[in-house]
């Protein structure tokens, strides 16, 4: 049909292939009982490829990522991929492909169901109320920043070097991003750095404070030094609504929100390029855990990140928020139900295989058709 929109599904590493899976399940539900307008294919990536055709990132891969409306992501990384030779990891890298796309705003939730407040090893008092938005800058910062690498000295020793960069429209566009979501949920930023000892960061502060009191006024600024950043978001998370701060802050600060739900297996993200009107251009969505080489073809990995990635997809790429509601409800029933990965059970609990938790989310899709 002519408006029919692509999803490419692009499973990579690990427990990937089983995550993505069962949310592409769960997406042929959708297509096939709510007749949603959307096509998915399957594309390789990662160490899988690279046996295949000596590219991480193969042409067609590429190829089809750039064409793509969406992309759901499982994961990458392993002893195996690891052990490639640097030049071809950096070739082929996530990273590499955030950057050709310019998914420059990653947006990871932090909400725990009600079922799993007893499963976070924070107090059910400290998150029960917790609804907010983790911001991460995506393309600059330390992961980009040049001059880079490693290098020997004189003394037969060896110095590492990363640099840490922004610039002026890095900083604005992220933080107008963080504006215009505070805007649709409580009306509160907090930006977060370490302006007391890094320059990037004051200009980050600075930057980010100009364009408060030049477009959005009506909006709450708050500004926290990264170090206690962390320790709030386990101290009092709830006083949270967006998070907005750089690459490697972020990266950090998402993980330590991940006991808020219950497990990392739980959150999902959305990397987006969205234009100045607001408009979502290009996105990858993925669940933020890893590639966890431990447990892959286990079969016990939690595919909900996965599944909650694909309504985070149906909400902003194909215009399905009903659908994108849908399924964290069915998540929430299969939940309330008492299945758990083992990620999720308490010791000695029984727990569900990643294909059975795919079976109770569908199911609960089932019972609300």
């Amino acid at each position: 049909m002519s408006n029919e929109k692509s999803l490419v599904l692009m499973p990579g590493d690990g427990i990937g292939p089983e995550v993505v899976g069962e949310a592409a399940r769960v997406a042929d539900w959708l297509i096939a009982r709510r007749r949603l307008p959307i096509r998915t294919s399957e594309v390789p990536y990662g160490y899988t490829a690279y046996k295949a055709t000596g590219e991480m990132l193969p042409a067609a891969t590429a190829e089809a990522l750039n064409a793509a409306d969406a992309i759901l992501f499982g994961a990458t990384g392993g002893p195996e991929r690891d052990a490639l030779p640097m030049a071809v990891r950096r070739k082929g890298s996530l990273l590499s492909i955030r950057k050709e796309l310019g998914l420059y705003a990653n947006l990871r939730p932090v909400k725990p169901f009600p079922a799993l407040i007893d499963s976070s090893p924070l107090k059910a008092d400290v998150i029960r109320n917790v609804d907010m938005i983790i911001l991460r800058e995506l393309n600059g910062g330390i992961y980009f920043g040049e001059p880079r690498g490693v290098e020997d000295l004189p003394d037969g020793g060896r110095r590492g070097f990363n640099t840490e960069v922004y610039t002026t429209p890095e900083i604005q566009r992220i933080a107008r991003v963080a504006f215009r979501l505070a805007e649709a949920r409580s009306g509160r930023v907090c930006s977060v750095d370490k302006a007391n000892v890094m320059d990037c960061s004051r200009l980050w502060r600075e930057e980010v404070t100009a364009l408060h009191a030049a477009e959005f006024p009506h909006i709450e600024l708050s500004h926290m030094y990264v170090d206690n950043a962390a320790m709030q978001i386990v101290r009092r998370p709830d006083q949270f609504d967006v998070i907005v701060t750089g690459n490697i802050f972020g990266d950090i600060l998402s993980d330590v929100a991940a006991p808020i739900t219950g497990s990392l297996g739980m959150l999902p993200s959305a990397s987006l390029n969205i234009a100045a009107d607001g408009s979502v251009r290009r996105a990858l969505f993925e669940p933020v855990h890893g590639s966890a080489p431990d447990i892959a073809g286990k079969g016990v990995a939690n595919p909900l990140g996965a599944i909650l990635s694909l309504a985070m997809a149906l909400r902003h790429s194909f215009a399905a928020a009903d659908a994108a509601d849908e399924v964290e409800q069915a998540v929430a029933a299969a939940l309330a139900g008492g299945a758990r990965t083992p990620d999720l059970a308490a010791l000695g609990a029984a727990t569900l295989g990643t294909r059975q938790m795919g079976d109770a989310v569908l199911a609960a899709l089932e019972a609300n058709a």
